[in-house]
Formats: C-alpha cells, sequence, structure tokens
C-alpha cells in the first residue's frame, strides 16, 4: 500500500511495476557521463529503481541521485495525492 499523501518518484514507479520503462541517468564528471537503461520495473525505493534488462537476465541497481527523468511506451498508473473522496 502506497501512502496516501506522498507523490513521489518512488511511489510512481512502484505503481508501474512489471512496466517497460527508458530511464535517463546522468553520471556527472564520471567516466560513464549519461547513460539510458531500458527495462522492466522491478522495484523502487527512496534512493534507488531496479530494472531487469529486457535482453538478458541482468538487473541494474540505479541510484535515484543519478536519475534525470523516465518514460514509458504505454500509459502509466499515476494517484495523484489530496484528491477529495467521492461521496
Amino acid at each position: 500500500v502506497l501512502p496516501a499523501e506522498q507523490s513521489y518518484i518512488e511511489n510512481i514507479l512502484r505503481l508501474n511495476r512489471g512496466k517497460v520503462a527508458t530511464v535517463y541517468m546522468n553520471f556527472e564528471n564520471s567516466q560513464w557521463g549519461s547513460k539510458v537503461f531500458k527495462g522492466v520495473i522491478q522495484a523502487a525505493g527512496t534512493d534507488h529503481i531496479i530494472l531487469k534488462d529486457l535482453q538478458s537476465e541482468t538487473r541494474y541497481l540505479l541510484l535515484m541521485v543519478y536519475l534525470d527523468y523516465v518514460t514509458f511506451d504505454e500509459s502509466i498508473e499515476y494517484e495523484y495525492p489530496f484528491r477529495k473522496k467521492e461521496e
């Protein structure tokens, strides 16, 4: 169960577990520069995302501190917090 009053990136990613995402990361001042990872979202936490590569059994543990943005090729689940309850 996700917190009802919080719309953090990890909660949005958790709502979309099992979907394919393209994750854009920027490793500034490193040998990698910017990198793109595409895979199935397996988990997300406050400081990380776990993706399963589409072509192999490789899992990526990606740190949120390097996250630029995420795209999806399909519609996503999203619950905006503070929505008034319907009576």
